[in-house]
């Protein structure tokens, strides 16, 4: 039994998208047993390109039924039936992220009539539905709608069925992506990750932290850890089975969050920057005992990085502006920034040169005294030493903006 389908999105960014269109034939081999398509509400905005492409406009979906108002219906047509798409993995990822979003783990085998197309139609051209259904000959009417798009795929995958007279190669289609358990088991422990700044949290099945560290984009980093051949995350991609997040705006928050959870990691620098000789250096820390470092850094690269960014700023080529502009003593400040989420912001409380606390408010309100601040505050559990070398290098790159902080009533 198989489910032919096709899915339209509002062109939202990726991992975000919403359906706006969706179409499932039921298919026995022979015939069309049921058939569900309907215009789906996505409840966010379609792109003016996507409108353009498909001809799905705002008003056609504004009285359309919302996907938790037809997740029963898709539940039931797909039973026990082993779902077909050309490009099947983007309509896929699709009902999972939708269903995920209700509470609810959809699982379904796939095909994907491309490569099939590859191997049982070789030497077109293009692979596309629309190319290559003009290619055979296929019908395709309503292009980029989704009962038009399912259709052409419905029937061509009839005539894939029908090249492949002993099933020998839908069948060992099905047995390979059965046999991928473990890109399986990546692509679902990822494909709820938005592509975002954040805390990353690779856990074990009992809940046992493996790894946490900060990263610029959730998918995409944890997506290069669990493929990454290094022997270093062997052990890691092994045990893991849950990954979870949480939405930070910069790396500086990100440690502060890990360190009054208890959370600390490895912070060993290798390298530092010095002033010596009237010029800025990278020097590895084992080679240099006796002077103190301005910044302490974990990698060659992230020196490099640094050392170039002051090259670049004329106002640090006089040392003292530099020793200013990093200097934490005697500050008594409020640092504000980006919070966790969309119209949200943090603020960390320096006094007498430390950190003292942290925490997060709303975009619209105002924090301008000094009762509010200590009402919206979290006070740190760790040694603020630990974060000065952080603290240095967010005032060098300007990661916040600072005020003045506001005395007590």
């Amino acid at each position: 039994m198989y489910s032919i389908i096709d899915i339209e999105s509002n062109g939202g960014a990726f991992r975000e998208e919403q359906i706006t269109e969706i179409a499932i034939y039921k298919f026995d081999g022979h015939q069309i047993l049921d058939q569900f398509i309907s215009i789906v509400n996505p409840q966010s905005e379609i792109t003016p390109y996507v409108q353009k492409l498909t001809g799905i406009t705002q008003n056609m979906v504004r009285t359309a039924p919302k996907f938790h108002e037809i997740a029963k219906r898709i539940v039931e047509i797909t039973e026990n039936s082993t779902i077909v798409g050309h490009n099947v993995e983007f309509d896929y990822r699709m009902l999972r992220q939708s269903f995920a979003a209700l509470g609810f783990d959809f699982e379904r085998e796939t095909i994907d009539t491309i490569p099939l197309a590859r191997k049982l139609i070789p030497d077109e051209k293009s692979y596309s539905l629309s190319k290559l259904c003009k290619s055979i000959g296929i019908p395709l009417t309503e292009k980029h709608r989704a009962g038009g798009d399912a259709r052409a795929t419905l029937d061509l995958f009839k005539l894939l069925m029908l090249k492949d007279q002993s099933a020998e190669i839908i069948q060992k289609q099905q047995e390979e992506a059965r046999s991928k358990s473990e890109l399986n088991k990546i692509k679902k422990l990822i494909e709820n990750l938005p592509s975002k700044k954040g805390l990353v949290y690779f856990q074990d099945e009992n809940g046992k932290l493996l790894y946490v560290d900060f990263v610029t984009d959730l998918y995409r980093t944890s997506k290069s850890f669990l493929n990454s051949k290094a022997k270093k995350w062997n052990h890691i991609q092994q045990l893991t089975s849950q990954i979870h997040y949480e939405l930070v705006g910069n790396e500086v928050l990100a440690r502060i969050m890990m360190l009054n959870k208890k959370i600390t990691k490895d912070e060993h620098a290798l390298f530092g920057l010095f002033f010596i000789n009237e010029k800025y250096v990278i020097k590895r820390l084992s080679s240099i005992k006796k002077i103190k470092p301005l910044l302490k850094l974990k990698t060659f690269s992230q020196a490099s990085k640094v050392l170039k960014y002051i090259e670049e700023k004329t106002e640090f080529q006089d040392f003292e502006n530099f020793t200013n502009e990093i200097n934490l003593e005697n500050r008594n400040e409020l640092w504000l920034s980006e919070g966790r989420t969309l119209g949200e912001k943090s603020f960390l409380i320096i006094e007498n040169g430390a950190l003292k606390s942290y925490g997060f408010y709303e975009l619209y309100h105002q924090i301008k005294s000094r009762d509010k601040i200590d009402k919206l505050k979290i006070d740190i559990s760790f040694e603020p030493k630990l974060l000065e070398n952080y603290l240095k290098l967010a005032l060098l790159k300007n990661y916040f903006k600072i005020e003045a902080l506001p005395n007590a009533n």
